[in-house]
């Protein structure tokens, strides 16, 4: 349901995921048909097999590669997810298996940046595995809260990968956020009365302050 909100309230994309309550895990399959069958704009869709955080068992491992390889015979654009070693820093071996795994689809570091300690150094291995995207808070709670690093990181990727700040994006914060931050990309779940149902109206406003 949302996602044909989104495709008709202007968004350019929309990322699918499951349970949102825990920040989000891999959809269904039935799911991710239904959502593509009706789309024609981008479709990414979330690898993540559970909530908590985001260092995985080889299990897990394995599961994420085995939904890939699944669901990329689907008709999707791309795939979301972000694997960390213990002490938070990227775990660059196994997110590289997935981005290859990937090809020829592009790949989103999601939130799991915003566990990191070192920004700078995160965001220059995050570019080394391939992502195209990396959708982030600025490691803070929210936008707002993490506009400087969100800033600085656009600054240091120069174009290398895209920053998308997500994490409380509202029309009420996007048009100070942009014109501090300069992002090509933002995210926002444009739900307003604490369903689990995009706002159309919200999307429009999203999209309105975006192009004013």
């Amino acid at each position: 349901e949302s996602t044909l909100i989104a495709q008709n309230a202007g968004a350019d994309r929309v990322e699918l995921c499951a349970d949102m309550s825990v920040g989000g895990t891999t959809p269904t399959i039935e799911i991710i048909q239904q959502a593509s069958e009706h789309l024609t704009i981008d479709l990414y869709v979330m690898i993540r097999p559970r909530g908590g955080n985001f260092v995985y068992s080889e299990a897990e491992f394995e599961q994420m590669k085995s939904e890939i390889e699944t669901i990329k015979k689907l008709d999707v654009n791309g795939f979301v997810f972000g694997i960390l070693k213990d002490d938070n820093t990227i775990n660059i071996e196994q997110n590289k298996v997935l981005v290859e795994l990937v090809k020829p689809f592009s790949c989103t570091f999601h939130r799991a940046f915003d566990e990191v300690l070192n920004v700078e150094k995160a965001l220059e291995d995050v570019i080394s595995c391939g992502f195209s995207t990396i959708l982030t808070s600025g490691t803070f709670p929210n936008v707002m809260e993490g506009k400087e690093v969100l800033k600085q990181l656009v600054n240091q990727a120069n174009n290398r990968i895209e920053i998308m700040p997500g994490g409380g994006l509202r029309s009420t914060n996007i048009s100070a956020l942009d014109g501090m931050v300069n992002a090509n990309w933002y995210h926002s779940s444009a739900i307003t009365d604490g369903s689990e149902i995009a706002s159309p109206e919200e999307i429009v406003q999203l999209k309105k302050k975006l192009q004013s």
